[in-house]
């Protein structure tokens, strides 16, 4: 519902169009009439009335006037102006006011009616637009911090121009003047629990409110998340070396906050100065290279690359000999000599003062050794396939040099049981093809332990013992009962004499063969025969 305001000096014509209008049915409210333009201009100062209905003739104040402190004082009300013919030059000055409509007099109800219906449209229209641009504004306002941090996240990693930069600076309100800009970049150590839950997303929000509180006091900081859980720092100050000590102080204090406060540990890695703000993704990517020797130098700590660069650096072993001594571990199975040759490779990595990117080329080079002895050695591939990308996506996540030799400690059991599995599939699969050529070629006279061990490539000595071990018998014991078996079969089911089974059994001799028959079953084969045929017979 709109309200309404009459402004007239004649009395019939305010009560003819305040009577003799249904306002509701048109969405509008009468709240009064006025006789002069001064009454009328206190009534609207003290109603707001959305809508003024002026005559521009009127004592002390005419409508024009009117209209022009009303225009003024209220510029969202509508002004409609009572005019007569001789009026024309008064109109066109009431345009020049953007007075909203005319209606000429005498006016009718008919008329009238129609304007007001005509002016609730063009109002419900504005008021829809106005209540959507409130609406935006809301809107805006409530995702001004989420826009400011992409902005800021933006800075951190792509190249922006110099305009656009100043520009979201000023409207984002982010003291950043310079001259000088450094970035650093806080993240939280490996998190433990006792209860094996942590909830990251707290923390880093808890590391982020830190890190705001204890900027808050800094006249030229911006904070803001960086890359999931990290919180990046960009300061800028006059000079290089009083910013950079500044970065310094500031990292010191957000890490012993956090650590006193929140009960776990961050490390904070200090990029280096730069001297234009839109070069400030340098110094971020170099905050974030400093914090990756966290990997090296341990949690806990500010770390800063400017430091790094300038430290004298040892010279790293060639360490072939411990990796060559760690995979002959793995193939023998030996759990405690590669436990040992782990950490004597990690200990030399974190003595050495090296690149982290030689440190990961070194675990690199350790894992993919494991990985060509394992395939070496006929590990099942599927369990393998793809498993390349994902150890060294593990590997790339560690945060410690700790971190990573318990990783690779798993990596090397798991290697030690592969191969203790596909040696214990490989022995199987040998000695079934030893059983299994026993029993095709048993007839012959010939068949040795040397000529079934050297068909499968394996010692004598070797064979024998997995062969005993598989069957629960020796070779030759095994090999002697196979032959009985067949013998039996024959004294039983065929009129072959004993010599000519003998020969079929594999014996060139039947007295040996009747001599290991009868040691065997306890009776000659002669004695088993006659034994067979008449159990038959009374069967």
């Amino acid at each position: 519902m709109y309200t309404i305001l009459i402004v007239d000096d004649e009395p019939i014509v305010r009560e003819g169009i305040r009577n003799r209008i249904p306002w509701a049915e048109h969405g509008f409210e009468c709240i009064g009439d006025c006789e002069n333009g001064r009454d009328a201009l206190e009534a609207v100062n003290r109603l707001q009335p959305d809508v003024v209905l002026t005559d521009i003739h009127m004592p002390y104040m005419d409508g024009l006037e009117l209209s022009r402190h009303i225009t003024q004082q209220h510029p969202k009300t509508k002004i409609i102006i009572l005019t007569g013919f001789d009026d024309f030059e008064y109109a066109q000055q009431a345009v020049k006011l953007q007075v909203t409509d005319f209606i000429l007099k005498p006016v009718t109800s008919a008329e009238l009616r129609e304007l007001l219906d005509k002016l609730k449209l063009e109002m419900d229209e504005e008021r829809g637009h106005a209540e959507h641009l409130k609406k935006l504004r809301q809107q805006l306002n409530e995702s001004l911090v989420l826009l400011k941090e992409r902005f800021l996240e933006r800075l951190a990693t792509s190249p922006m121009k110099i305009t656009e930069i100043e520009n979201k600076l000023t409207y984002f309100e982010i003291p950043l003047h310079g001259p000088c800009y450094i970035a650093m970049l806080a993240d939280m150590d490996e998190l433990r629990s006792d209860e094996g839950c942590v909830d990251h997303e707290l923390h880093a929000f808890a590391l982020y409110n830190i890190t705001q509180e204890i900027l808050a006091e800094e006249p030229e900081a911006a904070v803001f998340r960086y890359k999931e859980n990290k919180v990046m720092t960009i300061l800028s100050g006059l000079g290089e070396e009083e910013l950079y000590a500044r970065a310094q102080e500031l990292a010191e204090e957000i890490r012993v906050s956090t650590k006193r406060f929140m009960k776990f540990t961050v490390t904070l890695g200090i990029g280096t100065i730069c001297y234009q703000l839109h070069a400030i993704r340098y110094s971020c990517r170099a905050s974030e290279a400093a914090l990756e020797y966290r990997l090296l130098m341990g949690h806990d700590q500010v770390v800063s690359i400017t430091d790094l660069e300038k430290r004298e650096t040892s010279p790293l072993h060639d360490g072939s000999e411990n990796e060559a001594a760690l995979i002959a571990a793995i193939r023998a199975g030996t759990a405690n000599e590669v436990e040992a040759c782990i950490k004597r490779l990690i200990s030399e990595i974190g003595s050495a003062s090296i690149s982290i990117e030689l440190c990961y080329v070194r675990i690199v080079r350790v894992m993919l050794a494991v990985l060509q002895t394992l395939t070496e050695i006929g590990s099942n591939e599927n369990e393998w396939v793809g498993k390349e990308k994902r150890l060294l996506s593990d590997l790339y996540s560690f945060r410690s040099l700790d971190e990573i030799e318990r990783w690779l400690q798993e990596v090397c059991e798991q290697a030690i049981q592969d191969v203790a599995k596909t040696r214990k599939d490989i022995t199987r699969s040998q000695m079934l093809e030893a059983v299994n050529f026993i029993h095709q070629h048993y007839e012959d006279a010939q068949l040795s332990i040397k000529s079934v061990s050297s068909r499968i490539f394996m010692s004598t000595s070797y064979f024998s013992s997995l062969f005993k071990a598989h069957t629960g018998k020796t070779f030759v014991e095994y090999v002697t009962e196979v032959r009985m078996e067949k013998a039996k079969e024959l004294l039983k089911h065929s009129p072959m004499r004993t010599y000519e089974i003998a020969a079929r059994s594999g014996y060139l001799d039947p007295q040996y063969f009747s001599v290991l028959f009868k040691k065997h079953t306890g009776v000659t084969p002669t004695e088993y025969r006659n034994k067979m045929t008449m159990d038959g017979t009374n069967s």
